[in-house]
């Protein structure tokens, strides 16, 4: 699934190409992806003027003229694509399209269905039913060691489980996380309140590295997920754990002292982490 990185340079790409623009028209393929789409979303959107984008978690939501936003989940397949408008049939699985005043196409591509699309009033986003529980951004100056601390106090679950928990902090996902708490020096399986003062430190600054570094690089690209124009992302090279069973970190001497990396599976998904490394 599309991580913060991946859905920042996705808004950001959708800001580039639509920002200021008119939805000429607005083509609604089906009536429902993961839930049901507005009635009458086509209609709501033909005409109005896309005048800013945001990002919240791992949502974007496109503002328009109107007073409302068009909140965006990407899901586990979904991409957003940029091409220049054309008489060209659109392709397979694009579920909806806007054709801009410019002669764009901008269409939600999504074959399996998991994204959504959603209208909430502009003023009210962060009362809509997604977006509401969430926590602080990673990025933002709320998120800071004293939050961190507060946050994990009392909390009996493994610290990877913590972190992924989107009311602890929003838009952290398993990749992020998994490179966070290495650059961090933490277990992912420690207790989560065991994390506090310096550790916490510690790890909102990987987080925020990680992250800031990964947006740079355009995301990581896994399966189906690719920027609006086409591009891969790049930081799966940079990875320094997560994938790397067995092999070893850049820290590690190698056997007999370490194995190389771990895998284990957590709330069913992979963790990888140095045990060596990693306290």
């Amino acid at each position: 699934m599309p991580e913060l990185p991946e859905v920042e340079t996705v808004m950001r790409g959708l800001r580039a190409r639509l920002e200021g623009r008119v939805i000429a028209r607005a083509r609604i393929g089906r009536p429902d992806l993961r839930w049901p789409l507005p009635p009458g979303l086509g209609q709501m959107l033909t005409g109005a003027r896309v005048v800013g984008f945001r990002r919240r978690a791992k949502y974007i939501l496109m503002r328009l003229d109107r007073g409302e936003s068009l909140l965006v989940h990407l899901g586990r397949s979904g991409r957003m694509l940029i091409a220049p408008d054309s008489d060209a049939e659109p392709e397979r699985h694009e579920h909806v399209s806007f054709h801009t005043d410019d002669g764009f196409r901008v269409g939600f591509v999504d074959p399996r269905r998991f994204g959504s699309l959603d209208l909430v009033p502009t003023h009210a986003e962060d009362s809509h039913k997604l977006l509401a529980d969430l926590g602080p951004e990673p990025l933002d100056d709320t998120f800071d060691a004293a939050f961190l601390s507060a946050a994990l106090r009392g909390r009996k679950t493994p610290l990877k489980t913590a972190l992924l928990d989107q009311r602890t902090v929003a838009g952290l996902g398993n990749i992020y996380v998994c490179e966070a708490l290495f650059r961090a020096r933490l277990s992912p399986l420690r207790l989560a309140d065991s994390v506090f003062g310096a550790g916490a430190g510690r790890l909102v600054t990987a987080v925020k590295t990680v992250l800031t570094e990964a947006i740079a690089a355009g995301g990581s690209s896994l399966r189906d997920y690719v920027q609006p124009d086409g591009e891969l992302g790049y930081f799966q090279h940079a990875w320094r754990v997560y994938g790397r069973e067995g092999e070893l970190c850049e820290k590690c001497p190698g056997p007999p002292a370490c194995a190389g990396v771990r895998r284990v599976v957590q709330s069913g998904r992979s963790t990888f982490y140095c045990p060596r490394r990693q306290r």
